[in-house]
């Protein structure tokens, strides 16, 4: 749809400047640059909307909301249907994902070096390696200004799911231990039990996060979509894992509130 140029004009690297949003679509990826699509899409992205709720949100023309909205479905980024309370209207909805923006103010400008560290052959550690590997691509695009939060919570969600048969049990408490024990046996962190009602967990080494930059927002995009596919298979309705603090918001942890659907947060007790 869009693409960035370089200081001489070619395209490739995008302007210091320019804020991108990357949506994943059945034909492919699909770069949104111009601000008033990015605002619709934020819409979609809330709920399906029908033109004149676009047109009211993105506060321009319809004429010109019109013309956004057909390069749009063109690019194969949105799809409509009919209204069915009224056929002469159109409902607007997604068919891809976002998968990741490019945000100047998330640049990043500091060394590279002072936050992935470096890797030292013989610590003994087998999983060293492979967290300095993480680590250094997450912060590599964190110094453009590339935020993947997205799609890290989506490959999250996918990974919790296959792993919830390995830490299963039907006691919340027990859940939660064997959870604890799967992070540390994996060098993945810490994870304790705060509070019960609601259920809080904290994690201490989170591999995620406990290297970055601080740049007061929550980076663990990763573990959140786990904790949000483990819970959610253990109460049996969807879940999700708040982030209210973390290693890049300068605390010397990550704390996840896990709220399930129709019951804000949850306390930690044996589900019916």
């Amino acid at each position: 749809m869009e693409q960035g140029t370089n200081s001489r004009g070619r395209p490739g690297r995008p302007k210091a400047n320019l804020e991108i949003d990357l949506y994943s679509t059945p034909a492919g990826a699909r770069a949104v640059e111009n601000p008033v699509r990015r605002t619709i899409l934020a819409a979609l992205r809330e709920r399906e909307c029908t033109f004149e709720e676009i047109v009211s949100l993105a506060g321009r023309a319809k004429s010109t909301v019109s013309v956004h909205l057909q390069d749009l479905a063109a690019a194969g980024v949105i799809g409509s249907r009919p209204d069915p309370e009224d056929s002469r209207r159109k409902i607007f909805f997604l068919t891809g994902d976002l998968v990741a923006s490019v945000l100047p103010e998330t640049r990043v400008a500091d060394d590279l070096a002072a936050y992935a560290g470096m890797y030292r052959p013989g610590s003994g550690d087998p999983f060293a390696f492979y967290r300095l590997a993480f680590r250094t691509i997450r912060v590599s695009l964190m110094q453009e200004g590339v935020l993947l939060d997205p799609l890290l919570t989506r490959a999250g969600e996918w990974l919790g799911e296959e792993l919830y048969p390995a830490v299963a049990a039907p006691e919340t408490g027990a859940f939660c231990a064997n959870i604890a024990r799967f992070w540390e046996e994996h060098r993945l962190g810490r994870i304790e039990v705060a509070e019960t009602e609601p259920l809080v967990l904290l994690i201490y080494d989170c591999f995620e996060c406990v290297d970055l930059p601080v740049t007061g927002k929550p980076a663990c995009a990763f573990d959140s979509g786990i904790l949000r596919a483990l819970f959610s298979r253990h109460y049996g309705r969807p879940a999700e894992a708040v982030e209210t603090r973390c290693y890049s918001m300068g605390f010397d942890h990550c704390r996840f509130e896990i709220a399930v659907e129709g019951g804000g947060r949850e306390e930690c007790r044996t589900p019916e």
